[in-house]
């Protein structure tokens, strides 16, 4: 007699999974408390927060593709709902012209490409099985797209031998998370959830090796005021155009 079964262990990922997912989605919780106490989103961005609203919701929709699916469900309904509540105080405390270019992007996004996938999956797919293979495979890519955007936090890393741009903390979390993802799909046998999570777990435990080079070496300063000066001139362009410019740090989880 086997003391634990593989749902067991499934459960028991899918657990871990949600936790430090939970954790994950309230990392931005202090940006939005100086928003607050600011009065004013100026300086900060919403795509971020738009992207990982999309990728919950159309994990959520999966999720009630896939039936039992309760571990995926259970941290995607919140996760949309976090996401949700980071929006709003963003549009409540932005300038006009942010705020229009918000609300354009989450139309765009949950609305537009979302509503388009649950329409072509409905109407034109037959069989539930073929709209699970064709929102699954959706997923992954936009997940691998999702794990894929700190390289260049990475390169700039290698570049400037600087690590204050990637705390080893949030390195270190997101990991556990990816590992967490991936055990779950394993054991459940859903590759959609475990493949995108292989290339997390790979980028997480490069970034905590770079972090473990980097820091505590000297700061390149000559690429590092090349780039300060960049992102002087990064911040005149967004004064500017201050929807014009968004900036990409990727926190959703799977």
């Amino acid at each position: 007699m086997t003391l634990f079964t593989t749902e067991h262990l499934a459960f028991f990922a899918g657990l871990m999974g949600n936790i430090i997912s939970f954790l994950v989605f309230l990392a931005p919780v202090p940006t939005f408390y100086t928003i607050y106490k600011k009065k004013s989103s100026d300086g900060f961005q919403s795509l971020p927060y738009i992207v990982a609203f999309f990728s919950a919701s159309l994990l959520l929709y999966y999720a009630f593709l896939k039936k039992n699916a309760y571990m995926l469900i259970s941290i995607n309904a919140i996760g949309c709902v976090i996401e949700l509540v980071y929006l709003t105080i963003f549009l409540i405390f932005a300038s006009r012209e942010a705020r229009m270019f918000t609300v354009k992007l989450i139309l765009a996004s949950n609305v537009g490409a979302l509503g388009l996938i649950i329409l072509i999956t409905v109407v034109f797919v037959k069989t539930n099985a073929m709209r699970v293979t064709i929102v699954g495979w959706t997923c992954a890519i936009i997940n691998l797209a999702v794990f894929a955007a700190p390289l260049s936090i990475m390169k700039q890393v290698i570049t400037t031998r600087s690590v204050e741009f990637m705390p080893f903390s949030l390195s270190f979390f997101l990991t556990l998370c990816a590992t967490a993802w991936f055990f779950y799909g394993l054991f459940v046998k859903d590759l959609y959830v475990a493949v995108p999570n292989v290339m997390g777990f790979i980028l997480g435990i490069v970034q905590m090796t770079l972090y473990m080079i980097y820091k505590n070496a000297k700061p390149d300063s000559i690429k590092m005021k090349s780039f300060e000066k960049d992102e002087e001139k990064a911040i005149d362009q967004k004064q500017a155009h201050p929807a014009a410019n968004v900036e990409l740090r990727i926190i959703a989880p799977n």
